[in-house]
Formats: C-alpha cells, structure tokens, sequence
C-alpha cells in the first residue's frame, strides 16, 4: 500500500500529515486491531461504512475540524490519530482534542512524538499550522493513559462535566483538560 508522506509536521521517529478518505482500509484494520486497548473509552471507525462519514466529516473544509495520523517515518505505517474537533475561530480560538494510538504502536512512544507534533501544529500561526490558542482535552475518570499523555505535555485540570459525552450506551462524565499557546 502507498503511504503519503505529505507530512505537516516531522520528528524523529513519526510524522503527523491530514487523514484522508483514502486511509480507511489501514485505519480501520487497526482500529479493529486495537480494540482492546480503547475500550471503553474510545470507538474509532472499524468498518469502511463507519469510517467514510467520519473521514468526511474531518476532511470537509469548512474549517470546524481537522483530522491528522501519526505515521512511523520508517515505514509510513499508522501509529495513531488525532483530531481537532469543534474549532471556533473569532475571539475563542480553541479546539477540542479527541485521539488514540493503534495497538502495534503501544508502549514504543510513537504517539506521544506525533501527539507533541500536533501540539505545535495547533499552536502555530495560520499558514504554518492551525493558529489556535486553547486546546481542551475531555477525558473519562478513570482513563489513566489519556490523563497521563495530557499531563505530562502541560495540560491544567480546569473541572468535571458530568453527563458530559455519550459514549457507549450512556452519558459520561468527563474531566475537562486544556492547555493554551505558550507565550511569546
């Protein structure tokens, strides 16, 4: 399979380029490959039926969304996703994070290269990136690894949203976590 190489962003080991629909077959092989590790917190597309109106949904152009993979340099493979959902422009400048890392990827700190990666996409001046200045990351109690990986990059416990998000049958609460453009 051909792999695109048409990076935003390069690091050492991963690169971080925009999801296209072209990327279902290997997305959703993973994402079933991956089940274990995301659940119960995350349900990435695992059928070409769910993941044409997901990638299209990120891939739109209307500017609310951005969806990007995390891609082994070495080989092009997949190593996670991450997407920037509901960005408001104007005054706010934010968007809302939602991600996860594949299962062949887990543990070899694939993803949290790629994840710092978005990071400065995000916070980058338009041109060169998003041009946003808050990211929120809303998180399940309880999902040690995701509360890990935004801690550690400087995210702040800014509260709890009960009944917050629907995922998996039922409304859940969800601990807000965000992080702002460094300064300068």
């Amino acid at each position: 399979m051909p792999y695109s190489t048409e990076y935003v962003r390069t690091g050492r080991r991963v690169g971080l380029r925009p999801l296209s629909p072209a990327d279902g077959p290997e997305f959703t092989a993973r994402a079933r490959e991956s089940r274990a590790l995301h659940r119960p917190w995350l349900f990435p597309p695992r059928t070409p039926e769910e993941y044409g109106p997901y990638a299209a949904r990120l891939t739109g152009g209307d500017g609310s969304r951005a969806g990007f993979l995390v891609c082994e340099l070495a080989t092009g493979a997949a190593a996670g996703f991450v997407n920037v959902n509901n960005i408001v422009r104007g005054a706010f400048q934010c968007g809302a994070l939602g991600y996860g890392a594949f299962a062949h990827a887990a543990g070899r700190g694939l993803f949290g290269e790629g994840f710092d990666l978005l990071l400065a996409h995000a916070f980058a001046e338009p041109g060169a990136g998003l041009g946003l200045h808050r990211l929120e990351a809303n998180i399940q109690p309880g999902n040690d690894a995701s509360i890990g990986l935004v801690r550690g990059r400087g995210f702040r416990l800014e509260g709890l949203s009960p009944e917050f998000l629907y995922v998996d049958g039922a409304w859940r609460d969800h601990e807000r976590w965000a992080l702002t453009a460094p300064a300068g």
